[in-house]
Parts: structure tokens; sequence; C-alpha cells
């Protein structure tokens, strides 16, 4: 049951216009006068979103989108956001506010690594699986071609008398 107050045709008009534009959520729920989860859970049940996230990972803790990169980014970029958070932690003057989001940066960029790492393994470990089945295959197809086949006649063995 919706707990919000309910979506006129108007606003359900408004909202496909805003999507198809090209408006991010939650640029739709200011113009809107909606929360940004309205929004999006709405955009979910009109079918103007394909699955879960189109480019976009909602948190209703919360409430901007925080855009997914096209490309996952390098061991090396990581290293490099985590000495940048290094190098600003290190300058006189930083409030709480600061000082929480650089510890956040470093967390992240050193949990990202690891998960990095593991991902590349994963990778590695899965192509050198589809080597071998394409080797087994291969040597299976070879194996199966060079089998005797029923119509073949096997040499009698010379029986020891």
């Amino acid at each position: 049951m919706p707990k919000g107050k309910p979506w006129s045709n108007e606003e359900e008009v408004k909202l496909k216009l805003l999507v198809a534009s090209g408006n991010d959520f939650k640029s739709i729920a200011y113009k809107l006068g909606k929360t940004y989860d309205s929004v999006f859970n709405k955009c979910k049940r009109l079918g103007l979103v394909e699955g879960d996230l189109k480019g976009y990972l909602p948190s209703s803790s919360t409430q901007f989108p925080v855009p997914l990169p096209p490309e996952l980014p390098s061991s090396e970029e990581a290293l490099k956001m985590l000495a940048g958070a290094l190098q600003a932690a290190t300058k006189p003057g930083l409030d709480k506010v600061d000082v929480l989001r650089l510890q956040v940066v470093s967390t992240l960029a050193r949990a990202y690594d690891q998960l990095l790492a593991n991902y590349i393994r994963y990778r590695q470990i899965e192509t050198k699986l589809l080597e071998l089945e394409f080797k087994y295959e291969q040597l299976a197809e070879r194996t199966k071609n060079n089998a005797p086949t029923p119509t073949d006649t096997v040499p009698a063995q010379p029986t020891a008398q």
C-alpha cells in the first residue's frame, strides 16, 4: 500500500516527459515535489527504468543517485584516489566533515583494491577453465574420430598351444 499522496494522472504524464528528456531522479523529485524514492519506485512501476538500476544506484539513506562507471577503475586509479585522500588529509584546517569524507575515501579505495584483485583472479581462473574445456572438447573429438567402429574387425590373437 502506498504511503504518501497518490500520483495524479497529470503528475504521471510530467514524470514520463521528464524521464524521456533525460532528467535524473533527484531533479525530477524536486520538480514534482516528491521524494527520490517515490519517483524511482513510480518509474519502476510504470516500466520507465530497466531492471533495478538503469545506470544509478538508489539509496534511501542518500537522496541522490550514484552514477555507475562504464568501466572498472584500475588498481592504479584506486591507489591514486587513496594517495589524493592522504595528501588532502595533511592539509591544516580540515573540519570534521572533511576528515570523515577522507576516511570514507580511504576505506573505499582499500576495499576496492582488494575486490578488484579478487575479480582479476576470478577472471584468470575463468579464462583458464574455458581454455581447458576447449582442449578437452578437441581431445574428445579426436578420440571419437580415432575410436574403432563396430564394423572394424579386430585381428584374432594367436592362442598359445
